[in-house]
């Protein structure tokens, strides 16, 4: 399938999978990566059952190792992300979900059910998961309601609801509508399924995670103008986010942001 075709496939049925679609060489650096992390970090499990109670999190994962600068920017994913939301898309978080052996599964959920927003409505929300193992039934695979993208009310927190397995193998990635009923599977093997959550946002809508507080500068003065602007160091439509009309970018990386087109506001337009 190609980028047009992954998106409407988003459109019809709420999710779609790009199966192998990242290098097994990056599959290998950020596996080392996460496993590094949980170790440095000392992670245990969250004490709820929306996080679960055998699963490691790590999040703010553009804050550690260079290696994350790829996940958010990667060409087979991005152009995906871009068509379902636009080009002004922003990553909103970027963590790691490791679900170990016994882990129950997760409450059937939507990523944006906690914006106050009615529904149906034109995707704000758009969701990834990187398989870094293979996803299976058995192990966790993500569960989702086909089609749930497109109800007009959210799910019960805790309710049962008939779900299929994305599953898939190693170094494919699950793209979805955030209004897509879903949530973790059950882990009843004893491997863990390891995954990578790359969500992003509409420019207009506020990112889960706060990017601008939660990254250095110097560490966003490393990144590539692509994922500066993911980060939030841009302006949504020449005018959501500017500071007396001047990007982020511009006040805060002089030296990055000397493109005055690209911090052109929409008055100057017309």
């Amino acid at each position: 399938m190609d980028h047009a075709a992954h998106v409407e496939a988003i459109a019809e049925h709420g999710y779609t999978i790009v199966e192998n679609a990242i290098e097994p060489g990056l599959v290998d650096a950020l596996a080392d990566g996460i496993d590094r992390l949980e170790r440095y970090l000392a992670v245990e499990p969250a004490p709820n059952s929306f996080e679960g109670h055998h699963t490691l999190r790590v999040y703010n994962l553009l804050a550690y190792d260079d290696v994350w600068q790829q996940v958010p920017v990667h060409p087979g994913i991005l152009p995906i992300v871009e068509g379902v939301l636009d080009p002004g898309c922003l990553v909103s978080t970027l963590s790691s979900i490791d679900i170990l052996p016994g882990e129950t599964a997760q409450p059937i959920h939507a990523d944006d059910q906690l914006l106050p927003i009615p529904k149906p409505h034109p995707p704000i929300v758009c969701n990834t998961m990187w398989a870094l193992t293979d996803f299976t039934e058995a192990n966790g695979a993500t569960r989702v309601v086909p089609g749930s993208h497109r109800y007009d009310h959210d799910p019960d927190y805790g309710a049962h609801y008939d779900t299929v397995a994305a599953e898939m193998p190693r170094g494919s990635v699950l793209i979805w509508n955030g209004s897509l009923w879903h949530g973790g599977g059950a882990n009843t093997t004893g491997d863990r399924r390891i995954g990578i959550a790359m969500n992003y946002c509409a420019g207009f809508i506020r990112q889960q995670e706060n990017q601008q507080l939660g990254l250095s500068r110097e560490k966003v003065a490393s990144f590539s103008p692509r994922l500066r602007q993911l980060v939030g160091y841009s302006v949504y439509n020449m005018l959501v986010g500017h500071i007396n009309k001047r990007t982020p970018e511009q006040l805060l990386l002089p030296k990055a942001g000397d493109d005055a087109a690209a911090g052109r506001i929409v008055w100057d337009a017309i």
